[in-house]
């Protein structure tokens, strides 16, 4: 689908969901069901580019987790893999305070099971009303997960608000690679990706709300613009794996 032919990009809208309300618990209870698969699908679907894409979006971040007393944010944190990799990025000795937020109570559940015993806050709250006060983090990070916010203008604008002055924004998601590598690869999204993922999780509807939802998400270009209206400044988009995903990132002016 080429840029002009997106539609307007106000949030993530599973099929069935007539606004934004009705969308967020779609996907709330969606990932509630795939939960206890959804680790081992990540690694199969994505070839085990998930591990690499995580490592390299943490390790853009390296001045911030070396701060002594540095506050970071994993949000839509799912099973916490991002979490794990931004702890694994800060020194051994360094006080990183460490929060991790998602609104499905399955996911943070097996965030907390895998990182037992690790420097981590988890709460289950929603994305767009964060229990948390203005300028109270250093970095937020989300990755995989602000794709499916029911409104990514109110989602920029929550980060923007929790963030100090200077703090550092990441969000590392999907995107649609541009000639022939994107046509190879809406054809895996569109037709392999949801066989495989519903033989597996059982829930064929969730893997065929994922290359939806990817679609719906806005073009590099476009999200950058996005988060300059949010109030980010020295926004850059990063691509991986020829654009098949991409870390933004960004500072709050």
């Amino acid at each position: 689908m080429s840029d002009s032919q997106r539609e307007p990009v106000s949030g993530s809208r599973p099929v069935g969901t007539a606004n934004a309300a009705e969308a967020s618990l779609a996907v709330q209870r969606m990932f509630d069901g795939i939960a206890p698969r959804y680790d081992r699908l990540n690694h199969i679907l994505s070839f085990g580019m998930d591990r690499v894409w995580w490592y390299r979006a943490s390790r853009q971040f390296d001045a911030v987790l070396k701060q002594p007393g540095a506050r970071v944010l994993d949000l839509c944190c799912g099973t916490a893999d991002m979490t794990a990799a931004l702890l694994r990025r800060r020194p051994a000795t360094g006080a990183v305070t460490m929060l991790a937020i998602d609104f499905s109570h399955e996911m943070v559940e097996r965030g907390r099971q895998k990182l037992a015993g690790r420097p981590v806050e988890f709460v289950e709250a929603d994305a767009l009303a964060l229990p948390l006060q203005e300028a109270s983090q250093d970095l937020v990070v989300s990755a995989f997960g602000f794709r499916n916010l029911a409104d990514y203008t109110a989602g920029l604008l929550e980060i923007r608000r929790v963030l100090q002055p200077g703090g550092s924004i990441g969000i590392l998601d999907f995107s649609e690679p541009p000639g022939l590598l994107g046509s190879a690869y809406r054809v895996y999204f569109r037709h392999v990706l949801p066989r495989v993922g519903g033989l597996i999780s059982g829930s064929g509807a969730s893997y065929r709300y994922l290359p939806a939802s990817v679609e719906r998400f806005p073009a590099p270009d476009v999200f950058c613009g996005m988060m300059r209206e949010a109030g980010f400044a020295e926004v850059r988009w990063q691509p991986y794996l020829f654009g098949v995903a991409g870390l933004w990132s960004g500072r709050a002016a």
